[in-house]
C-alpha cells in the first residue's frame, strides 16, 4: 500500500501530515505544527524512536512547505493587479504603475492620518519594514531608476520588483540534519507578530542567578586539627541538551585544612539545581564542630578539665594528660592544687591556619575532689593540722 500522505501525483499531502484543511490559515498551520512537533519529538518517544523520527521529519517538511506557500500567496495577493484600473477604464485614464502603487500606499496611510505627507509615508514605510519582511510600495519606489529625456529633464520610470519570499526558520530533524538548533534551543528573539512557534530558550543573556544553597558540614576536632579529605554525594536537577529536566549525581571533594574554625565556608559555583530562565545556584558548605567528649575549643586554644583527689592536691602529684591526637603527656605538680587552678601547656592547642606551623595552647583546669564524709577522729586531725595554715 502507498503512503496515505502522498497524493496520486506523487507529491506529499502536507495538509494531511499536519491534520489541517486546505483552507487553513498561517496561524492554523503554526498551531498544528507546534502541537505535533512536541508530540512526536524523538526524545519523548524512546519506545518507538524510528517512527517518531520519521514523523518528526515529515512534520517539519510539511510546515516549511505550507508556511512558505501561504506567505507567497499573501504576498501575491497584496501585489495583485491594481483594482483602480478596470477594463472599462480608457487607456488614456489608466494610472501608471508608480502612481497606482503610490495611491494604494496613500490609502493605507490615510487610516492613521487625514493629511499624509511624503515624510510621513517614508516613516510609515520604515516602521512597516521592521514589522514584516513583505515588501512595501515604498520599497518599489525606492528601487526605481531614472533616465534623462531628450530635453534634459529626468523622467522617472519604475518596474515592480519580484516580491521576496519571506524566509522561515529552519526546523531540525531528529537526526540532527538541517544545520539548525533543536526546538528546545530556538531563540525567543523573534517578531511579536510572527506565528512561528516558540519553544524554551537556553539563552544566558537574561538569566538570573538564585541565592546560594547553604549546607552544614560537621567535623570533629581531630579532623580540624590535622586536616582531612571529605567526599559528599549530591543529587541535583539539570537541563539536558534537549531541554528536559533530569537528575544528576555528582561527588564533591572537600579538603579540610588544619586549623579551620566553625563557620568557615566552602563554595561550589553552579552546583545547585537548574531551572528554566535561571543560572544554576551555588552550594556553600559551612563548617560546624562536633562536640568532643573531653576537649573544648576556645579560638586557637583547647581546654581540658582534670580532677585530682584532695590528698594529691595538697601533697603534690604526677598525672597523665591526654592530647588531641591520642598521645599522652606526663606532668608532675609539687604546688598545692586548689579549685580553679590552671596550668598552660604551650603549643598543644589547635593549629593557626593563617600562621603555618604555629599552634595554640592547651589549658588544664583542675577540679579538686573532696571527701563526702569524715569521722570524728579524722575531723580532729584535720583541724589540728590545718588550724594554723590559713
Amino acid at each position: 500500500m502507498g503512503d496515505p500522505t502522498r497524493s496520486p501525483g506523487g507529491t506529499q499531502n502536507f495538509h494531511s501530515v499536519l491534520g489541517i484543511p486546505k483552507s487553513a490559515s498561517l496561524l492554523d498551520i503554526s498551531k498544528a505544527y507546534k502541537s505535533l512537533v512536541m508530540r512526536w519529538h524523538p526524545d519523548k518517544n524512546s519506545s518507538n524512536k524510528d517512527e517518531a523520527e520519521a514523523k518528526f521529519r515529515a512534520i517539519n517538511e510539511a510546515y516549511r512547505a505550507l508556511s512558505t506557500k501561504k506567505r507567497e500567496e499573501e504576498t501575491n495577493k497584496l501585489f495583485s493587479d491594481d483594482p483602480t484600473t478596470t477594463p472599462e477604464t480608457p487607456p488614456s485614464q489608466a494610472k501608471p504603475v508608480d502612481e497606482s502603487f503610490f495611491s494604494r500606499f496613500s490609502r493605507s496611510s490615510s487610516r492613521r492620518s487625514h493629511t499624509p505627507t511624503p515624510a510621513l509615508k517614508k516613516s510609515l514605510s520604515r516602521n512597516a519594514s521592521r514589522r514584516s519582511t513583505t515588501p512595501t510600495p515604498a520599497d518599489f519606489l525606492s528601487r526605481t531608476t531614472s533616465t534623462s529625456s531628450s530635453s534634459g529633464a529626468a523622467t522617472p520610470t519604475s518596474t515592480p520588483m519580484t516580491p521576496r519570499t519571506p524566509t522561515t526558520p529552519r526546523t531540525p530533524t531528529a537526526g540532527g540534519g538541517g544545520g539548525g538548533a533543536p526546538p528546545a534551543l530556538l531563540s525567543k528573539v523573534t517578531s511579536r507578530r510572527s506565528s512561528t512557534p516558540i519553544i524554551y530558550s537556553q539563552s544566558r543573556a537574561a538569566r538570573r542567578k538564585p541565592p546560594p544553597i547553604e549546607k552544614r558540614l560537621e567535623c570533629t576536632l581531630e579532623e580540624l586539627c590535622h586536616g582531612c579529605g571529605k567526599k559528599i554525594k549530591i543529587t541535583r536537577d539539570a537541563i539536558s541538551d534537549s531541554g528536559m529536566i533530569v537528575q544528576e549525581e555528582e561527588i564533591l571533594k572537600i579538603k579540610i585544612k588544619p586549623g579551620w574554625k566553625k563557620g568557615t565556608k566552602i563554595t561550589f559555583e553552579g552546583k545547585g539545581d537548574e531551572r528554566p530562565g535561571t543560572l544554576p545556584a551555588d552550594i556553600i558548605f559551612i563548617i560546624d564542630e562536633k562536640r568532643h567528649p573531653i576537649f573544648k575549643r576556645e579560638g586557637d586554644d583547647l581546654e581540658l578539665g582534670v580532677e585530682v583527689p584532695l590528698v594529691q592536691a595538697l601533697t603534690g602529684c604526677t598525672i597523665s594528660v591526654p592530647l588531641l591526637g591520642g598521645e599522652k603527656m606526663t606532668l608532675s605538680f609539687e604546688d598545692i592544687i586548689f579549685p580553679g587552678y590552671e596550668k598552660t601547656i604551650p603549643g598543644q592547642g589547635m593549629p593557626i591556619s593563617k600562621e603555618g606551623g604555629r599552634r595554640g595552647d592547651l589549658r588544664l583546669k583542675f577540679l579538686v575532689g573532696f571527701p563526702s564524709e569524715l569521722s570524728d577522729e579524722q575531723l580532729s586531725d584535720v583541724v589540728s593540722i590545718l588550724n594554723n595554715c590559713c
